[in-house]
């Protein structure tokens, strides 16, 4: 569940969404109303009820049958706003059993410091509870007449400096008189009663009475009215709320402390967007309008063709210098088992080895005589913000730069990322003019007709935390080139490599904003 960190405006208008219906779209499978599953509730309480009354005859045939109950009368200015036509209107007494504690008289030793949670509306976090400090004992429970409160039942604070907080028990306790427990009646869901009852701290608030202390009162929560959803519809709200705030909780960390937020909250949104990129959730709703010609498996397999090819005319190249050059064995794609695959991606990706679809190489492993003017030398140091700095460099001579480059050149559209010291930092190079490099690895690609470098580029912003991680060495953490090549990739066909750059681009400059 997410827990709320503290009511801002755009929690209030995502609650609002949530509780009228706007924040989720049409729930596939859904074919019962709100009104139904009330009156399927009604029904179930009815016949638990007639139930006690038969039980009760048996030792006093003279027991007075009970009045059925009867769904409450909702008037229309009653109703604070308009929800979908298969929702319905109801009291909060109608969904659940709510009971309010009370406090066990202090002057009696036996009452205390027994082995039952005894909750106060300042253990209340809106959020589950697992740990109650005080407990209270047996003879408390059955002499102040108090309930002992079920695993998932919904509190609430009625008055005091605690006024409108909220939780979920995750063990079994009895509350304070300050506290009212709701018992959700089956199926409703506890936790989307939650969000509603968060969404409605303020207007419940405005309804306590009283002078020092203002209190809500059971009397009026049981009659205070709840916009009843399908069962399933419940169930999405919930999922997606819990999907969405804690992005909000980043966003009001930073309403306190506004000089973090300039770095903190962009950081965490792009993490979340690059995640969602990655694992192809970002492009579900372009996968399902758009034909896909060509999967990530079939763009992996011409990737290999190509570079099988171009080994075999290698070859024929070697033969005519010497007819007894051996024939290198073909590339294949290596096996991927289950246990290294780290989350799901879309039937039409496909996972590699980074090495498999990407040519990637390190610089000179060579110090080389440095010079006040010549060809740009560049390390980690120079990795900035996703540029190049060239303003601190050193620099070598032609004679050192083409044999550096025999190994590594440099290309426009190749990234460059540290690989000693402070691991990450990539960046995707805007050649203007030629230089070298040490101590980071270069990401080239086999085709550039079927490689978004771009993709790569955002890919690698993802996993340098992971890397940083993962890094060995003492003074110095290094991240070896083979780590690089074996790592597994999710590679998304062609097309959606593009569509994911165009969404990551529109969306990123949005990011920083968030710090202004």
């Amino acid at each position: 569940m997410a827990k709320i960190k503290k009511d801002t405006n755009l929690r209030k208008s995502i609650l609002q969404a949530a509780i009228t219906g706007q924040l989720i779209s049409n729930v596939e499978g859904e074919t019962k109303t709100g009104k139904e599953l009330l009156d399927k509730i009604i029904e179930e309480r009815n016949a638990k009820l007639l139930a006690q009354w038969e039980e009760a005859k048996k030792k006093n045939p003279k027991a007075k049958k009970p009045a059925p109950i009867v769904a409450s009368e909702i008037t229309e200015d009653e109703i604070p706003f308009e929800i979908p036509k298969n929702w319905c209107w109801c009291r909060l007494g109608d969904v659940g059993d709510w009971k309010a504690g009370s406090t066990p008289s202090r002057s009696n030793p036996e009452f205390y410091n027994g082995n039952i949670p005894w909750l106060k509306t300042g253990d209340l976090t809106d959020d589950f509870v697992d740990i109650i400090p005080e407990c209270i004992s047996e003879i408390a429970l059955k002499s102040c007449s108090m309930r002992l409160n079920p695993v998932g039942s919904v509190l609430i604070a009625m008055y005091g400096a605690t006024i409108g907080k909220l939780g979920i028990l995750n063990i079994e306790a009895t509350t304070n008189q300050a506290c009212c427990a709701c018992i959700t009646h089956e199926p409703i869901s506890n936790k989307y009663m939650f969000y509603y009852l968060m969404s409605q701290k303020k207007a419940l608030t405005e309804k306590a009475e009283g002078g020092a202390q203002p209190n809500i009162s059971r009397e009026k929560l049981v009659i205070y009215p709840f916009p009843l959803p399908p069962l399933a519809v419940q169930n999405a709200i919930v999922a997606k709320l819990e999907e969405v705030l804690p992005l909000v909780d980043a966003y009001e960390n930073a309403v306190l402390q506004k000089e973090e937020l300039k770095t903190a909250l962009p950081d965490k949104v792009k993490k979340a967007i690059l995640q969602e990129a990655i694992q192809g959730k970002l492009t579900e709703s372009w996968r399902k309008t758009t034909t896909i010609e060509e999967s990530g498996k079939q763009l992996l397999d011409k990737i290999i063709e190509e570079r099988n090819k171009k080994l075999l005319a290698q070859w024929e190249e070697a033969k005519k210098k010497n007819p007894k050059a051996k024939k290198p064995a073909p590339i294949v794609a290596s096996e991927i088992t289950e246990d290294e695959i780290p989350f799901e991606i879309p039937k039409s990706w496909c996972w590699c080895r980074l090495s498999e679809y990407l040519d990637i190489r390190d610089g000179t492993h060579d110090s080389p005589k440095f010079y006040d003017t010549g060809i740009p030398f560049v390390t980690s140091k120079n990795l900035n913000n996703g540029k190049l700095d060239f303003s601190v460099c050193k620099y070598i001579t032609e004679e050192d730069h083409k044999k550096f480059s025999a190994r590594s050149f440099v290309e426009d559209g190749d990234i460059l990322f540290a690989m000693i010291g402070s691991i990450g930092n990539p960046v995707m190079v805007k050649k203007e003019f030629d230089f070298s490099f040490k101590n980071m690895a270069l990401f080239k690609c086999y085709s550039k007709e079927n490689t978004n470098m771009k993709y790569i580029y955002f890919y690698l912003c993802h996993i340098q935390k992971e890397l940083k991680e993962i890094a060995t060495g003492g003074v110095q953490s290094f991240i070896g080139l083979g780590t690089f090549r074996e790592m597994i990739f999710p590679l998304p066909p062609l097309a959606e490599q593009e569509k994911i750059v165009e969404i990551i681009e529109q969306m990123l400059p949005l990011c920083e904003k968030f710090g202004g």
